[in-house]
């Protein structure tokens, strides 16, 4: 197969997953009967806990699910709903509960030219952005921020330590990722107006999964947006280039949480937080990737081995 057909094969496959995903979005919606609306008072009542079409998200919202059920809630779960242009509104709206998230990409949906970059500035200017009626409750320490990255042929071949380095590069360049990117300001219009770098774009619908990593090694991209905490970083012995600019925000992972969310609820969820380090959620994302391990089961190995579930 060229080059060209199949760039026009991953583009193909990445509307039909977009057309699914909205689908699957749609038949899931828990606002479709106003009645089952949730609560949460502490009584056994329902919560709408919700995660992003990525398998970490998945795996860290049932670590909240699955620590709330053994506090005495009842949870429903709306996972893999699709990524942050999708399922925000469904949080503003009060269809979900609750949901994992990331600090930085999180206040550029909410304050698209935000001046902050550090962790803590970040995640003020995070609280003080969440619409009324939802609150961001406590940040872990776990980050799992957007990066670029190229391979390692590439980086060696042109010396490729920093994003700036890019510039040296004597060949077109193109960025993969999820088509929400091409518009988000780390897309190609971020990449040009930060650091002067002109790329095309092709849509690949895997959050920097295999498809993802495939076009990269294939060369059908040169240039990725990766989750630094996504095991297959290593695994592929892929090259992260430095954001000197700033660019990419702080990225912790943080629990967005409605009014109907008591405080009893909050206490479980912080103390899960508490606990997730960097380390832990990249071997919880290791065990998805490499042992192909249910999201429940992950979650629910690490809640016992911290503790949680008591």
């Amino acid at each position: 197969m060229t080059r060209t057909t199949r760039r026009a094969a991953l583009a193909l496959a990445a509307v039909g997953t977009a057309s699914a995903m909205l689908v699957g979005c749609a038949s899931a919606d828990p606002l479709a009967d106003e009645s089952a609306a949730p609560s949460s008072d502490g009584d056994g009542s329902t919560l709408v806990v919700g995660s992003q079409d990525y398998y970490s998200s998945e795996i860290i919202a049932e670590l909240y699910a699955q620590a709330l059920e053994a506090a005495g809630y009842t949870i429903d779960r709306q996972l893999r709903i699709g990524q942050r242009e999708v399922y925000v509104p469904e949080i503003e709206s009060g269809a979900i509960d609750l949901f994992p998230e990331y600090t930085g990409p999180l206040l550029q949906y909410w304050s698209p030219d935000p001046e902050e970059r550090t962790t803590d500035e970040v995640y003020d200017a995070l609280v003080a952005a969440a619409p009324e009626g939802l609150s961001i409750l406590d940040q872990a320490e776990a980050t799992d921020q957007d990066a670029y990255v190229v391979t390692r042929e590439l980086a060696e071949q042109y010396g490729l330590e920093t994003v700036a380095d890019l510039a040296e590069v004597d060949e077109p360049l193109t960025m993969g990722a999820n088509s929400e990117a091409e518009s988000r300001p780390n897309g190609p219009q971020g990449l040009a107006s930060v650091y002067g770098i002109e790329v095309g774009f092709t849509p690949i619908e895997d959050g920097g999964g295999p498809l993802t990593i495939r076009a990269l090694e294939d060369g059908d991209i040169q240039l990725a947006i990766v989750y630094t905490a996504d095991p297959t970083i290593a695994q592929n012995d892929l090259v992260v280039l430095e954001d000197t600019e700033g660019l990419f925000l702080a990225s912790h992972v943080v629990p967005v949480a409605s009014d109907r969310v008591d405080e009893a609820a909050r206490a479980v969820v912080n103390e899960v937080s508490a606990a997730l380090s960097a380390d832990a959620l990249i071997e919880l994302n290791r065990r998805s990737v490499e042992e192909q391990s249910p999201a429940a089961d992950i979650a629910r190995d690490w809640l016992e081995e911290e503790g949680l579930l008591s």
